[in-house]
C-alpha cells in the first residue's frame, strides 16, 4: 500500500516524510518472518503479502463496547506487529458503530431478530464504503453473511469456556459439582438459551432471569440488591478485559459446550478486496481456522434459529487431530443432545457438517421451528 502526498519538505512527521513511510509498505511484507505461536501472527498460507496503491487511512468497523474495543486494538496491534510501517503512517482509523443488538437491551435477540443484529449496522457500512473491513467477536457473526462480504481473517482463540459467576448467598463450590453451590430455586441471569438449556437439564430446579448488555453491565446486575444469584459469561471477555478474578467457577467445555466460536475475533472485508484480503491472510491464525470452520459448519447443518439451544467447540488433540462437540437443545432442558466427532484438521467443514446432521436428524422436529 502506498499513498500520494503532495510536495513538502521532508522532515520527520511531514507529508513528504509520512509518504517516504507509507511507500515503504510495499517492501515492508516481502520475505516477511512470520511471527511465532501465542500472541503473534501464525504462518499462513501466501509467502509475502503484496502491497497495492490505496488511500490510507484504512477504517476499521466495531462495536463500541470496551470488549469490543479491547478486540479491535488487539487486532491492529497484530497488523503493525507484523508490519511496523503501518504503525508509523497512521494507517488505521477507528470507527466504533452503534448496532441494533446494543441498542435493544430489554428483549431477548431471538424475539427481535437474532444475533446478527449485533453486525448488521456494521455489515452495511462496509458494504457501502464507510469502512474497509470490520471486527467482530465471532459467536456473533451469523453463519451465512451478507452478499459481498466474507470472513478474511480468524485471530488465535482465547479460552473458550463459560464461567459461573457467583452473587451472594451461594455456597461452598465442589468442582466436581459446580452447580451444586447455587441454592435451591436460585435465580440465575443470562439472555443465552445455549446456557439456560445446560444449567437447567443439570439443575430444573433453578430459575431463569434475563440479563443483557456489556460485561460490566452484567457483572454490575449482580452484585444489585436483588440481583441475580449467578450468571455465566465467557471467560474470554473476563480475560481480555482484566476481570478473570471474577469467575467463580470455569465451567468444564463437555459440561457446559461453548457457542460456536466463543473467544475467537473474526475480521470481515468486502469479497473484492484482494489487498486486505491477502494482507489479513498473513496474521491468520491456523488453529483458529480450523475449529472455526467446523464449529460454523455445524451451526449452518443444524440451521437452528436464534431460539435454538445450539453449542459447538472444537479443539485440536495432541495427535493433531480435531476433536468436535456439539450440542442441541430445548430451552427448558428437557431434552438435550450431545454428541461428537474427530478428523484430521482438513477436514474441518466436513466435520462441522456431518455432526450437525447427525444430531438434526435424532432431535424433535420442535427444536428447530
Amino acid at each position: 500500500m502506498s499513498v500520494a502526498h503532495s510536495p513538502a519538505a521532508s522532515h520527520p512527521g511531514g507529508p513528504s516524510h509520512q509518504a517516504h513511510q507509507a511507500n515503504q509498505v510495499r517492501a515492508a511484507g516481502e520475505g516477511h518472518p512470520r511471527a511465532a505461536a501465542g500472541d503473534q501472527p501464525r504462518a499462513a498460507a501466501h509467502p509475502q503479502v503484496k502491497a497495492h496503491l490505496r488511500s490510507l487511512p484504512l477504517r476499521v468497523g466495531t462495536r463500541g463496547s470496551p470488549l469490543a474495543l479491547w478486540q479491535t486494538r488487539h487486532f491492529l496491534g497484530l497488523i503493525t506487529r507484523f508490519c511496523p510501517v503501518l504503525r508509523d503512517v497512521k494507517a488505521f482509523e477507528e470507527h466504533a458503530i452503534a448496532t441494533s443488538g446494543d441498542r435493544i437491551q430489554d428483549r431477548r435477540l431471538a424475539e427481535v431478530g437474532g444475533k446478527g443484529l449485533f453486525a448488521k449496522e456494521i455489515h452495511e457500512a462496509l458494504a457501502d464504503g464507510r469502512i474497509d473491513f470490520a471486527v467482530h467477536s465471532l459467536k456473533d457473526l451469523e453463519t451465512e453473511l451478507p452478499p459481498g462480504i466474507v470472513l478474511a481473517c480468524t485471530l488465535t482463540r482465547e479460552d473458550a469456556r463459560d464461567a459461573l459467576v457467583l452473587g451472594a448467598g451461594c455456597g461452598p463450590i465442589d468442582p466436581a459439582d459446580p452447580f451444586g453451590c447455587l441454592p435451591p430455586a436460585a435465580l440465575v441471569g443470562t439472555a443465552s438459551v445455549r446456557r439456560q438449556s445446560q444449567i437447567l437439564h443439570a439443575r430444573p430446579d433453578l430459575c431463569i432471569g434475563m440479563i443483557r448488555g456489556n460485561v460490566q453491565t452484567r457483572l454490575s446486575r449482580l452484585r444489585a440488591p436483588d440481583g441475580p444469584a449467578a450468571t455465566l459469561l465467557a471467560l474470554a471477555g473476563l480475560r481480555r478485559l482484566g476481570l478473570e478474578a471474577e469467575a467463580s467457577v470455569v465451567l468444564d467445555p463437555e459440561a457446559m459446550v461453548p457457542a460456536a466460536g466463543q473467544g475467537i475475533v473474526g475480521v470481515t472485508v468486502r469479497a473484492d478486496d484482494v489487498e486486505l484480503l491477502d494482507l489479513l491472510s498473513a496474521i491468520e491464525d491456523r488453529e483458529a481456522k480450523a475449529v472455526s470452520t467446523a464449529e460454523r459448519a455445524l451451526l449452518a447443518a443444524l440451521d437452528g434459529s436464534c431460539r435454538t439451544p445450539i453449542g459447538g467447540h472444537a479443539r485440536l488433540l495432541g495427535d493433531g487431530q480435531l476433536h468436535l462437540t456439539g450440542l442441541v437443545a430445548r430451552a427448558d432442558g428437557s431434552f438435550l443432545l450431545k454428541r461428537s466427532l474427530h478428523g484430521a484438521p482438513a477436514e474441518a467443514a466436513r466435520l462441522g457438517r456431518e455432526l450437525g446432521e447427525s444430531l438434526r436428524r435424532d432431535s424433535p422436529a420442535d427444536i428447530f421451528g
